[in-house]
Order: C-alpha cells, then sequence, then structure tokens
C-alpha cells in the first residue's frame, strides 16, 4: 500500500507541478556527474589497446553512476522509513517522480503543434530540440511533424512505462537507477564520438527497455480502440514494422503509433514505419499525445488494480 501512495503522490505532483527546478533535478545532477566522468575519459585512438580502454571506463562509468543514484536512495528511503511511514512516502514520492516526465512530454508535442499551426517553422525547430536528439534546424515541416509524434511513442516507455515497470518491481531504487541508464544512453549511447565509451550504457539501455517497450506497443494499440482509432492496423504495423528501427525497442511503440494513426513515420535513411494512408499534419500530433494519455492511463490503472487486490487478499 505504501508503494501504491507513493505512486499515486509522484503522479499528482508531475500532473500539478511538472519537473522540479533545474537546480535540484536529479536528471540534471545525473548528467553533471556523467559529463564529469566523460571529461576524464582516455583519449579515443585508432589502436585496439584505446578502444578496450574507453569500453572498460564506459562499463565503470555507467555502473558507478548507476550505483550512486540507487543506493543513495535506497539508504535514505531506509533512513527516513525509521523515522515515520508518512515521511517515507512523501519522500519516496519526490525521489521517484524525477525519474518519470509525463506532463512535460505531452506539454513540448504539444507546443510544437500549436507553433505549425501558426506556421511559426523556427520556433517549432527550437523547440523540437527537447524532443529528439537529431538536429531539428534542418527538419521541414512533415518531418517536424513526424518526429515530434514518433517522440512522443518511444518517450511514452522511456519517460512513463519504463520507470514505473521498474519501480513495481524494485521500489524507488529501481526507477532511479533506470532513469540513470536512461540518461547515460542518452548523452554517450550512440556512434561517432562515444563509440566505445557509451556501447556499454547503450546495450544497458536495450535490456532494461526490452520488456517495458513491448508494453508500451501493446497499450497504444489498446489505446487506439478505446480512441476509436485503428486498433488492427496498429497491431500489424506494429508487428511488420518493430524491426526496422536501429534500436531493438523504439520500434515497438512507434510502429504501433504509425499503425493507429494510419500514417508514416520516418527518419530520412534511418527507417520508415507504416503507410502513407493518413498525411501527416499537425493535428495528428494531437491525437498521438490522446493516445499516449489514453495509453498511461491505463498503465496505471493496470497497477492500482492488481496493487489493490493484492493488498485486499494480503489482508
Amino acid at each position: 500500500m505504501e508503494l501504491l501512495l507513493i505512486l499515486l503522490l509522484a503522479l499528482s505532483l508531475d500532473l500539478l507541478l511538472g519537473e522540479p527546478p533545474r537546480p535540484i533535478h536529479p536528471v540534471v545532477w545525473m548528467g553533471k556527474i556523467i559529463s564529469f566522468w566523460g571529461n576524464l575519459a582516455p583519449a579515443e585512438h585508432s589502436q585496439e589497446s584505446s578502444k578496450w580502454s574507453q569500453l572498460t571506463y564506459g562499463a565503470g562509468m555507467a555502473l558507478l553512476t548507476t550505483a550512486i543514484f540507487a543506493s543513495a536512495a535506497y539508504f535514505l528511503l531506509f533512513y527516513v522509513n525509521e523515522l515515520s511511514p508518512i515521511a517515507y512516502i512523501i519522500v519516496g514520492a519526490l525521489l521517484l517522480k524525477p525519474s518519470f516526465s509525463f506532463r512535460e512530454l505531452r506539454r513540448t508535442a504539444l507546443d510544437v503543434k500549436t507553433l505549425l499551426a501558426d506556421d511559426n517553422l523556427k520556433d517549432a525547430q527550437a523547440k523540437m530540440s527537447a524532443l529528439v536528439s537529431r538536429e531539428p534546424r534542418t527538419l521541414e515541416r512533415p518531418a517536424l511533424i513526424s518526429a515530434t509524434i514518433e517522440s512522443v511513442a518511444e518517450n511514452a516507455c522511456d519517460s512513463f512505462v519504463a520507470p514505473i515497470f521498474y519501480f513495481l518491481i524494485f521500489g524507488v531504487p529501481g526507477a532511479i537507477a533506470y532513469r540513470v541508464v536512461n540518461t547515460l544512453d542518452a548523452m554517450i549511447g550512440y556512434h561517432g564520438k562515444y563509440e566505445y565509451l557509451g556501447k556499454v550504457a547503450a546495450r544497458l539501455d536495450d535490456i532494461l527497455n526490452f520488456i517495458p517497450a513491448r508494453i508500451s506497443g501493446i497499450l497504444l494499440v489498446i489505446a487506439a480502440r478505446l480512441c476509436q482509432k485503428d486498433s488492427r492496423n496498429a497491431w500489424q504495423i506494429m508487428l511488420r514494422d518493430r524491426g526496422k528501427t536501429e534500436s531493438p525497442n523504439a520500434g515497438w511503440p512507434m510502429g504501433a503509433m504509425a499503425g493507429a494513426l494510419r500514417t508514416r513515420l520516418e527518419k530520412a535513411g534511418c527507417y520508415s514505419l507504416g503507410e502513407v494512408n493518413t498525411p501527416l499534419s499537425h493535428q495528428l500530433i494531437a491525437s498521438g499525445v490522446k493516445l499516449v494519455d489514453t495509453s498511461a492511463l491505463l498503465w496505471v490503472s493496470l497497477y492500482l488494480v492488481a496493487g489493490v487486490t493484492y493488498f485486499v487478499f494480503a489482508a
């Protein structure tokens, strides 16, 4: 029951207040520590020994950063629980909230939609930098719409389903550990400069998102049915196109979204999901946000029903 109350309070904080101020935001501090470790990393050279040095350093960097934040949360909650159950719930919710970011995700996507509706392409491109890692200034209107919908679908997993999934299994430290790994992947888990330094972080992120991504895809299919979208097409496109993305996980929620909206979502030169039945328009962003809203409500409802049922029968 304490976990249920922690989750409900954390969700309330997210919906009512949004993100904590940057100076005290745990994810900001995760980023600072990751940057600090990165500045101390072995220099990249073509020699094989340099690659192994970066790979080993990156593995230690990922494990140490995760251990620092997860253990700090664990011991703080252990101490607070000894003082007061009420304090434990409040502190637990305050620690859990930064591990997910639902209000900010939907707000940013809807801001992009509004800017595109006003034909303000430049400001829409600037706003997109909060959603995608690709360079938004090179994206034209259809690509901006597609990238926004893709990001909303993928982040339904990364920013909501996955943190709560690990909270259910390992409590608040589990959610925080997931957020550390996801932040590591976002900062150093890509090709190029961090090819070897970020490889372990990228693989850890793939492993941790394996189940949540598939849950997210299924939730979007169910949400499509509830929102009177094409749930059958969502299921078919998800299964058909799930392997087209470089990530083994991103194609599940993005494919389901493309199928539900009966449109094509694509990143030039990387992947193309779905079919062009519905042209990309700014109104589709609002439809995508509505699907994610519904899938999030389903996810929380499933947990609450399971938690209450367990509590009733355990009592």
